[in-house]
């Protein structure tokens, strides 16, 4: 025994004989029989990590929050308590920091939205449909002036005055002429829609399936709609909605609150 110190400070410290970190999870999976592919097969944890781990480097791991998650992943491959060495790496790494207040992250993430992309083609199918519909609105006037029938004329209010109405009333209408079909383009089918008794939910779709428009028609609104082969219909309200297709209006179209499936092809109009 050598002079000035005591037994306790001979008997060499226990934690000094421990294995680093990296060296317990490395002699574990070697008692275990599991090779560093089969751990990384197992945890996902990538096998350059795995190999840097093993060697107490955690730089590889991209931060203290990857590094507990790895050791807690392999720790638990290899049958360690994961607990206890994520504590012994917060130890020996400065610990674990302060959690954020739940609140001010809150916060912070409203105030600071992440900016999201412009959906271009969105646009520009919205563009497309506009145009669509300015182009079947202009072709369906020039027709009713050229023929002496209003078809848009009939459609464009959902509400009359009671004195049109009454003048209306006193004979019947007249149903559209043949030059009021022959104003569309006959290469074409067109489709107009208008809420005349109330709202409806519609939706559009051209030959190929591609959606046109889908939303609440709110009364005394407008939808006109063109394809070179076919336009399929859903109307949530049938009722509610007066139906022009190539330039001839639909009278059996369905009843008010009847959900009504329609398609409508090129020519004299005959529902699908």
């Amino acid at each position: 025994m050598s002079i000035g110190n005591s037994p306790e400070e001979d008997r060499p410290s226990v934690e000094d004989d421990r294995p680093s970190l990296g060296r317990a999870l490395q002699q574990a999976r070697t008692d275990a029989g599991l090779s560093v592919e089969d751990v990384s097969s197992t945890t996902r944890v990538r096998i350059p990590i795995v190999h840097a781990i093993e060697q107490d480097d955690f730089t590889r791991c991209g931060g203290d929050v990857y590094a507990r998650g790895h050791i807690r992943a392999l720790a638990r491959a290899v049958r360690l308590d994961p607990d206890a060495l994520v504590a012994r790496y917060d130890d020996e790494h400065g610990g674990r920091p302060e959690p954020t207040p739940a609140a001010p992250l809150f916060e912070a993430e409203r105030i600071r939205p992440e900016p999201r992309r412009p959906n271009w083609t969105a646009a520009m199918v919205a563009a497309i449909v506009v145009v669509v519909a300015f182009v079947g609105f202009t072709m369906f006037s020039g027709g009713d002036k050229a023929g002496g029938k209003s078809v848009a004329g009939k459609t464009s209010s959902a509400k009359p005055s009671s004195e049109p109405s009454r003048k209306k009333s006193s004979a019947p209408a007249p149903e559209p002429s043949d030059s009021a079909i022959a104003a569309v383009p006959a290469d074409k089918v067109t489709v107009k829609l208008t809420a005349e008794n109330g709202s409806s939910w519609i939706s559009a779709k051209d030959h190929s399936g591609r959606l046109l428009h889908e939303g609440v028609l709110k009364e005394g609104a407008s939808k006109t709609f063109t394809d070179k082969q076919r336009i399929d219909l859903v109307l949530g309200n049938a009722g509610a909605v007066k139906l022009f297709v190539n330039g001839k209006q639909i009278d059996d179209r369905g009843e008010e609150g009847q959900v009504q499936r329609l398609s409508y092809t090129k020519g004299d109009p005959q529902a699908g």
